[in-house]
């Protein structure tokens, strides 16, 4: 998803979000340890998105204290 998309979402549909992507993470990793793995690129993906989200959530705490 775009950062956008995530910009738009409230802050704990972005926390549930970041539960669900790292449950999904633990699967790639899973998957990478067993060799069954289809999508290399998945695990760097999935962490960018965490990232991404972890950042606007960030972007926020920060916003709120400044009011």
């Amino acid at each position: 998803m775009k950062a956008s998309l995530y910009r738009e979402m409230s802050t704990d549909e972005l926390e549930s979000k970041i539960g669900e992507l790292e449950r999904h993470m633990f699967d790639l990793r899973s998957q990478a340890a067993t060799e069954k793995l289809q999508d290399c690129k998945a695990v760097i993906n999935t962490r960018r998105e965490i990232a991404r989200i972890k950042t606007i959530l960030r972007q926020r705490e920060i916003a709120a204290k400044q009011q």
